[in-house]
């Protein structure tokens, strides 16, 4: 296996292509942003793009059909892309078939796998590990968000201190593609003075979204499921995301894990050194870690991530999902 971080990936792809990449993780934004940056190296210079590029969902179609779209020639270029999404949903029937081809690639396809997660029990995982070059995208820290939002509002021409983007972060999350949203959302309009104040971060995103989340994160955890669904909903009439929800919700439990470790380590101190909160909400944050066993936050954990996949994966609509969270949660 050949493990590549982000930044090696996109160095690499000026020098040399492999015949099979693995892209997983949940940070989806990025992970599209890789899948089509080997894309765009793979085919660079060739005029005949749209016939040598193709992707396959394993939700609703075979791979068979990618591997023999794989198999293919290229037509007047050099090389062919194939994209594979959501391998978890690869039969146990097919495993053989795609072994077969990991371990005798094309020499002139470009295979790009992509996924949020893998079973690895699965003996195709495995060998998927292990012959392709890997690229994590996980969860993005704060200080990551932060630096991407820099460089994100750098091509939109607009400038905004450290204080307002660690701000934005704390209200939005990490979540690229919120961040994204949020980010064109406050360009646009800074556009006159091509600065983003407090002012406008507290007026678009919102001291009500704000103190919403907090309240639904507070319900949660006291375990109040009546007052937490009526917030939920709030939120949703407010035009949150789903998606965006579920991030905050997993943010909580993600800071609370951290913030457990920092008290147990450095007391209240060594929290807020590395957490940032505003000042009306330390001392319920303390008490709620004092209050928070392991378990239980280990627990809020795998509920979102197992939303996060169901929405994803639209097995049921995103607003009964989030409910269904909700409900264990507090339950």
């Amino acid at each position: 296996m050949k493990m590549l971080s982000r930044t090696e990936l996109e160095r690499s792809l000026k020098s040399e292509l492999r015949p099979l990449y693995l892209l997983v993780g949940p940070e989806i934004y990025l992970r599209r942003a890789a899948a089509q940056a080997i894309t765009d190296a793979a085919l660079s210079g060739t005029l005949l793009r749209e016939f040598n590029e193709s992707s396959f969902s394993l939700f609703t179609e075979s791979v068979q059909s990618a591997i023999a779209a794989a198999e293919q020639l290229p037509m007047m270029s050099e090389r062919l892309v194939v994209r594979i999404r959501d391998f978890a949903r690869l039969r146990e029937a097919d495993e053989e078939m795609l072994i077969r081809y990991l371990n005798n690639p094309a020499p002139s396809t470009v295979m790009v796998f992509t996924a949020d997660d893998l079973d690895k029990r699965k003996k195709s995982t495995k060998v998927l590990l292990d012959v392709c070059t890997v690229v994590e995208f996980p969860p993005l820290k704060d200080a990551e968000a932060k630096a991407w939002a820099k460089t994100r509002l750098k091509e939109l021409k607009i400038s905004a201190d450290d204080q307002v983007l660690s701000e934005i972060i704390r209200l939005v999350g990490t979540d690229v593609q919120t961040l994204s949203n949020e980010l064109d959302k406050l360009a646009s309009a800074a556009a006159t003075t091509g600065r983003i104040t407090p002012n406008l971060v507290e007026e678009l995103i919102g001291r009500s979204r704000e103190l919403s989340n907090f309240e639904l994160a507070d319900h949660l955890l006291a375990g109040n499921r009546k007052r937490a669904l009526e917030t939920l909903h709030r939120l949703l009439e407010d035009g949150a995301e789903p998606v965006m929800l579920v991030g905050l919700i997993a943010g909580n439990y993600h800071r609370l894990a951290l913030g457990k470790y920092l008290f147990a380590r450095g007391g209240r101190e060594d929290v807020f050194r590395n957490i940032s909160l505003p000042p009306f909400k330390r001392d319920s944050y303390i008490s709620t870690l004092q209050r928070s066993t392991a378990e239980k936050i280990a627990r809020g954990l795998q509920l979102t991530a197992a939303t996060d996949l169901a929405i994803k994966t639209s097995q049921a609509t995103p607003r009964l999902q989030l409910e269904m969270l909700v409900c264990q949660l507090a339950g």
